[in-house]
């Protein structure tokens, strides 16, 4: 293994019984059990956690146990198509829009074993990693580290690191990467990708379009009916508007993330879009090297677009936002009473003035369909 990628890359097998240990050991341990593992006793789930020794049996008997419980206990439905048109030796780079901070590629993972497929490591930022529980959990996971601060100098280098870990990954590895579009969630329902990753694909190659086919990337679109986290997001919308950029609190990812793992979110439905070929960059003509990324992180944006899957809700934020009837064919009575009540309920508990957060909170629905 290359040892340049030995302080971003996921644990080996023979790392996890170390880190086991350390899970079970945890203060936070017991929660989790009593999360996953209602009923059962602490230590019996330690005994279990103990008895596993190799990434794979973590992911199936683990992983796939804390997805379908969270499915179980706040999603109405998952859906998921296209993976019929994937090649299952082949490894793939899945770009996804990022709505939930943990759900989406979990989710992905879940869909990737319900149909045969082997799962993908997953980036991991660094400001998700701690406290080390979390670290711990993630890099069983097939969970890397991707860095998000620094000076330009350092992020030219954690680019062009993080560029060769996927390209080494994918076509010396045959092992599938999923990573989000852009740094951070959505949070306003427009699904955009950042032309700087596009860019960073093409750091470990010679930046032909030939090596961007190589890294047989395929866009991913998660539709949630409930956005996850939407009084959240429409706060910091809030504050960033009014003050001009919103400052974290300490453990406020965190929060997030259980929240978003706990809240109710509807139905679900993930895509995968055709990899992207040679043929796709052709329709745009005589692309030069230096343009080829833009070309790219348009095709990635038209496939996540299309590929998203728009429920009553954002219909009727659609309507509510334009105050017309647009779109009354998309929804009944009963769905629209639903989310006016979930709109008043959400706004209900924030503190913000509440005429220009109505705005910005239907804008996270109603974007989408624009």
């Amino acid at each position: 293994m290359n040892d340049r990628f030995d302080d971003i890359r996921p644990y080996t097998d023979a790392e996890l019984p170390a880190a086991m240990q350390r899970i079970v050991s945890s203060e936070y341990f017991p929660a989790v059990v009593n999360y996953i593992y209602p009923g059962s006793k602490v230590e019996d789930i330690q005994q279990y956690l103990l008895s596993i020794k190799t990434i794979e049996d973590f992911q199936l008997h683990v992983m796939y146990d804390v997805t379908r419980r969270i499915i179980d206990n706040s999603i109405e439905e998952f859906t998921f198509d296209g993976f019929d048109a994937l090649d299952r030796s082949q490894a793939y780079l899945f770009v996804s829009n990022h709505r939930d901070i943990m759900l989406d590629s979990l989710l992905l993972q879940y869909a990737l074993y319900c149909n045969n497929m082997t799962t993908s490591e997953i980036t991991f930022g660094e400001n998700l990693m701690k406290p080390s529980f979390v670290v711990d959990i993630g890099k069983c996971n097939k969970m890397f580290k991707v860095y998000r601060s620094g000076s330009m100098r350092e992020f030219m280098e954690h680019s062009q690191l993080l560029s060769d870990y996927i390209r080494d990954r994918i076509v010396n590895r045959n092992t599938s990467i999923w990573i989000a579009q852009r740094n951070g969630r959505t949070k306003n329902g427009l699904d955009a990708t950042d032309q700087g990753l596009s860019k960073m694909f093409s750091m470990s190659s010679d930046k032909s379009l030939k090596s961007y086919q190589d890294l047989h990337i395929a866009p991913m679109s998660i539709s949630y009916e409930i956005e996850p986290c939407d009084g959240f997001k429409a706060q910091e919308l809030y504050v960033t508007k009014m003050m001009g950029s919103y400052t974290k609190q300490p453990g406020e990812d965190l929060n997030s993330v259980l929240t978003g793992i706990q809240q109710p979110k509807g139905r679900v439905h993930l895509s995968i879009a055709p990899p992207i070929t040679l043929k796709d960059f052709e329709e745009y003509g005589e692309v030069a090297p230096n343009q080829a990324h833009k070309v790219l992180t348009d095709i990635i944006n038209k496939r996540i677009k299309s590929h998203y899957k728009l429920f009553p809700n954002n219909y009727i934020a659609y309507d509510m936002r334009s105050g017309g009837n647009k779109y009354a064919a998309e929804y009944n009575v009963q769905q629209k009473e639903w989310f006016e009540e979930h709109f008043r309920m959400v706004l209900a508990g924030l503190p913000e003035e509440k005429e220009e957060l109505e705005s910005i909170f239907l804008d996270i629905y109603a974007n989408s369909v624009d």
